[in-house]
């Protein structure tokens, strides 16, 4: 087996790059703690408690080694996965907790969900959602967009897996399966650290992965008895290689799984991209005459998606500067050198977008918003990974490209979103993804094409310069 190893030059007799302290300090606030891990040792380094130890790795060439080599850094996307016959181990067991060759096979066939040709299947789903969406917006009235993209995502997620013909009962298992991955994510730390209120939940998750093991198995029954062809779901029952179909096991966990990456991370990068062009008047204004050019009013087609080069330059802009996946972890299947340390087999490494994508060297003033940098750069997949990279990399990026690419046009068409005064905008990374801690709120009006920003407070002023002034430097 072959390694990618990266060594740095130092003193055999330089103390490790290893920060002691409180290992909780890294959910508590994940950006601030990498923040200063980076500043105090660079690209490489671990946090320490008690002999507990997490390391991390910040840029694109450690991003390299970890995520190029899935032999050697492994998946595991829960952190609690239960005992070997319960159903939060089988919940959890889906395409993003598999590795080696059961992780390849199901792959291929969990890739077919996600071709153009299924992607096409999806848009009358996105097109029925996001007009529904919208028939309860009125001009004048103020909404919170991070409530509204949560609810839009719950239900078009539900509906892209599950199917249109049975839509409450697709949305009471979406609702399921969000209060689940919530429910992982607010005690999944406690599988490295011991901390009696975080193991007392464990029987409530339990719990609540029997029932909801019990809704998805009723899906799939349904599914195959009455298969529409033009569900996730449906697709992955119909699956098949040398080897057969999916296990009945295997799409319980992959249905869990698709929706837990696809729903609140989708749902983050429309409220952040929303929320940005409000702030930035002039990248707003460039957009509405693309989109006044290129489209005539309603729902876009594919064709006219195509045609969008700014939409798409704002939305990769986007999720540059706030990365729905602000991070994520690999644990070391073999021993293995990471810079200066020696790593066992079971160690825990945390990689990080948000720093990557914010990192001076690759992107100039990278804390402000200029989606135009993008006609001139192409950073590597390494410099830029919102759906991560190597052979690992998301499957549903294209799909989530595709709903932000028709979801915001549509919107931005028909109204006008500005930020409420004052209010305030806060985020935070909980479990790996940055979304809203506070409500978002917008004034909705109709689209009259006249843009101004209104400050704002909150932590978002620590990850975003929102001073128009550059953006207005760079666009003149």
């Amino acid at each position: 087996m072959l390694h990618t190893k990266l060594t740095i030059a130092r003193d055999a007799n330089e103390p490790l790059p290893v920060t002691q302290g409180r290992l909780l300090d890294f959910p508590d606030d994940p950006i601030a703690c990498m923040r200063r891990l980076h500043a105090a040792h660079g690209s490489v380094c671990a946090m320490e408690e008690d002999g507990q130890r997490i390391y991390f790795v910040f840029g694109p060439e450690y991003n390299h080694q970890v995520l190029s080599d899935s032999n050697t850094f492994h998946s595991r996307f829960f952190a609690i996965r239960g005992g070997r016959n319960s159903s939060q181990r089988r919940l959890s067991s889906g395409l993003l907790s598999m590795n080696g060759d059961q992780h390849k096979r199901n792959r291929r066939m969990v890739m077919d969900a996600f071709m153009k040709k299924a992607i096409l299947n999806y848009l009358p789903a996105i097109r029925i959602e996001v007009e529904s969406m919208l028939s309860d917006w009125t001009p004048g009235n103020e909404r919170d967009i991070s409530r509204d993209m949560t609810d839009f995502m719950l239900r078009l997620t539900s509906s892209i897996l599950f199917g249109l013909d049975q839509p409450q009962v697709a949305y009471k298992i979406g609702h399921m399966i969000d209060h689940w991955v919530h429910l992982n994510h607010e005690i999944g730390m406690g599988a490295f650290v011991s901390d009696p209120t975080i193991a007392n939940r464990y029987g409530d998750l339990l719990a609540e992965a029997n029932e909801l093991e019990g809704q998805i198995l009723g899906m799939i029954r349904m599914r195959k008895a009455n298969p529409t062809g033009r569900d996730a779901l449906s697709m992955l029952i119909n699956a098949h290689d040398a080897e057969g179909s999916i296990s009945e096991e295997e799409l319980v966990g992959q249905a869990a799984l698709m929706f837990a990456a696809a729903h609140l991370t989708t749902a983050h990068s429309l409220t952040w991209t929303l929320f940005l062009l409000a702030q930035h008047p002039s990248v707003m204004n460039g957009l509405h005459q693309e989109l006044t050019k290129e489209l005539d009013g309603g729902f876009p087609t594919l064709e006219q998606v195509e045609r969008l080069s700014l939409t798409e330059r704002v939305i990769k802009e986007s999720m540059r500067i706030l990365p729905a996946s602000s991070y994520s972890q690999r644990i070391t299947a073999v021993p293995v050198e990471l810079g200066p340390f020696k790593l066992a087999p079971g160690a825990g490494i945390v990689f990080s977008q948000f720093i990557t994508h914010h990192l001076p060297e690759i992107y100039s003033e990278p804390d402000t918003f200029q989606p135009d940098r993008w006609l001139t750069m192409a950073p590597s997949p390494y410099q830029y990974l919102p759906f991560g990279a190597g052979p690992r990399m998301c499957l549903g990026a294209p799909l989530a490209m595709l709903i932000m690419k028709a979801t915001l046009p549509t919107i931005l068409q028909r109204f006008k979103l500005t930020v409420v005064p004052n209010t305030e905008v806060s985020g935070k990374v909980i479990s790996t993804m940055l979304g809203p801690t506070t409500s978002v709120m917008m004034r909705i009006e109709h689209q009259d094409g006249r843009f101004e920003s209104q400050p704002v407070r909150g932590n978002i002023h620590q990850m975003v310069d929102l001073r128009e002034i550059r953006t207005a430097r760079r666009a003149a």
